[in-house]
């Protein structure tokens, strides 16, 4: 894939630490071959469960903890961010026309080229589903002629067998130090996961590990016109 035929990449997630665990390998490469990417992150996942392994947040503490692991990691995928500022959980309540409005405002003043973010109703989390819908019209708003590409993050089990094989597959390998570094970064909500692989009977080093089963980023290219309306 030649990363440099774009001019500028834009994330859309709704929370911290989606854009490290699914797409960080694919940030990295973009950043190698010198294209700016932008995170726009929809919420601090204030309402997450995760408070560390062992515990070291607690509901009050949370927020500022989740901003600043956010942060950190996006200053390890040397991205740029801005945080747009909604509640945690409730991002399928809002307004789904204005968020999308503020996405494609963002959008076309970065002068976006591709635009990657979760593909609704196929990512499991209702604040997954709702930013991505909102993507997608935000997008779809674009004149033609202006439009960014876009590909999607699909994390539903049976993904293949439902929507078939994605279009994109992104081998990490060559870049993983970072990923793993960057999904780090995020301590409150990785150390259960690193923890449970560590304590796994098929345990064969942290980053042996984890490279076995985060190695590959897999996208679907989206054409909005073919989109029900």
């Amino acid at each position: 894939m030649d990363y440099s035929q774009h001019k500028h990449v834009v994330i859309i997630y709704p929370h911290p630490d989606d854009e490290s665990f699914g797409t960080s390998g694919t940030i990295l490469n973009f950043r190698e071959a010198g294209v700016p990417v932008t995170y726009l992150c929809g919420t601090l996942g204030e309402m997450g469960r995760n408070m560390g392994s062992p515990f070291f947040a607690n509901r009050e503490t949370l927020p500022e903890i989740r901003k600043q692991e956010l942060i950190d990691a996006c200053n390890v995928l040397d991205m740029n961010l801005e945080m747009l500022g909604y509640r945690d959980k409730t991002v399928e309540f809002e307004s789904r026309d204005d968020i999308a409005q503020r996405l494609k405002q963002f959008i076309v003043d970065l002068g976006a080229t591709l635009v990657i973010t979760f593909y609704p109703p196929y990512a499991v989390h209702p604040d997954h589903n709702a930013m991505g819908a909102a993507a997608f019209e935000a997008v779809k708003g674009i004149e033609p002629e202006n439009r960014p590409e876009l590909w999607a993050t699909a994390i539903i089990n049976n993904r293949n067998e439902v929507l078939g094989e994605p279009d994109i597959v992104v081998d990490t390998e060559s870049v993983f130090e970072k990923k793993l570094e960057a999904i780090k970064a995020h301590r409150s909500q990785a150390e259960g996961m690193l923890s449970k692989m560590r304590e796994s009977s098929d345990f064969i080093g942290e980053y042996e590990s984890a490279l076995q089963r985060l190695q590959f980023e897999s996208f679907y290219r989206i054409d909005v016109d073919e989109l029900d309306e």
